[in-house]
């Protein structure tokens, strides 16, 4: 089978300004994306949150893998028993997962009975890669254990779908997947005016409406946002990530307050699944290895920090086009208006 590669536009977006438990500095971020509005609107979300002095705040809360497993039982009574006994050999269980690689660790254990089939889902921790495949290798040997214990247990799958993997759900916004990460910024009337031509008020009340208010009629899982998905895609795909884990990285919610003037923004995302090492980043595909480089990914840095920063750096581009574009979509025609001219100066 031939190998091709398909070309995707990439262009670097300089002086997004980020402080918090990951990132202390400014620092430029590649955006690969074939809509071409999408650059000038981060560049425009960043060059207002740089402004005054400020920078986003950014902080990764929690950074696990699941995968899910799937049990057969003789019947509801056995499948309630065998969850509750699995959960007291926790530290046996993650003695053993430390067997199946070098960087992972068993961080939780959540259990659900469907009559007689037990869901178990495990999250692990899994240093500075994604973890899918780490946490689907530790989950086998997991499966093989527990069946060798309780032998009225019989194997249903590897993976259960409460994992949940590029899927929309509710579980992965409660538990998180990935990296959870939360992303804030405080901007003054005066940029908000100057740069983003609106202002908190008007922002403030267009989150209520459209992202939370439609959210809820659209009947949106756990999500209430303009567009997550769209900077995430550019991001993943200019630095190597799975882009089909947009699906759950999309779900994340915008906060924001009128203070006196000034916006509080805030974008949370639970479900972050990137990585700085694994499977499309390693020195096959140049171009991806030259932007981890470029974003400070590929230092000596303590075990999960550098997979951390690659969160850290997609939320606030997250944030930076987020804040775009709601305040583009304060102002009647104004984002019609951009995408003409910005797409018709690109033919």
């Amino acid at each position: 089978m031939s190998e091709l590669f398909t070309p995707i536009p990439t262009k670097w977006i300089e002086g997004i300004k980020i402080k918090g438990n990951v990132i202390n500095e400014t620092i430029s971020a590649p955006l690969a994306t074939y809509e071409t509005p999408l650059w000038n609107s981060v560049r425009r979300g960043a060059k207002a949150t740089a402004a005054e002095e400020n920078a986003i705040s950014v902080f990764v809360e929690k950074a696990t893998m699941s995968r899910s497993v799937i049990l057969r039982t003789r019947n509801t009574e056995s499948a309630i028993n065998t969850a509750k006994e699995i959960k007291t050999q926790f530290q046996d269980l993650a003695q053993i997962v430390r067997t199946t690689g070098r960087f992972v660790q068993l961080e939780e254990i959540h259990t659900e009975v469907v009559g007689n089939l037990l869901f178990i889902r495990f999250s692990f921790f899994t240093g500075d890669a994604s973890g899918h495949n780490t946490a689907t290798k530790a989950a086998d040997r997991l499966i093989q254990e527990i069946l060798e214990k309780f032998p009225t247990c019989e194997y249903g799958s590897i993976s259960g779908n409460f994992c949940t993997d590029k899927k929309a759900s509710a579980v992965n916004g409660i538990l998180g997947r990935g990296r959870r990460t939360v992303a804030e910024v405080t901007l003054s009337a005066a940029v908000l005016q100057k740069i983003l031509r609106s202002d908190a008020e008007k922002i403030c009340q267009l989150n209520l409406e459209k992202n939370l208010i439609g959210g809820i009629i659209a009947g949106s899982i756990r999500s209430a946002n303009a567009h997550f998905a769209n900077m995430l895609l550019a991001f993943y795909l200019a630095t190597g990530q799975d882009a089909a884990n947009i699906v759950e990285g999309s779900q994340g919610i915008v906060h924001c307050e009128n203070r006196a003037g000034s916006l509080y923004f805030s974008c949370s995302l639970p479900n972050l699944i990137v990585g700085a090492v694994g499977n499309g980043k390693g020195g096959n595909l140049p171009v991806v290895e030259e932007a981890l480089t470029k974003l400070g990914c590929r230092e000596e840095r303590a075990l999960g920090e550098n997979g951390n920063r690659i969160a850290a750096i997609a939320a606030a581009i997250v944030l930076c086009g987020e804040l775009s574009l709601l305040a583009a979509q304060t102002n009647p025609g104004e984002l019609m208006r951009s995408h003409i001219a910005i797409e018709r100066s690109h033919r």
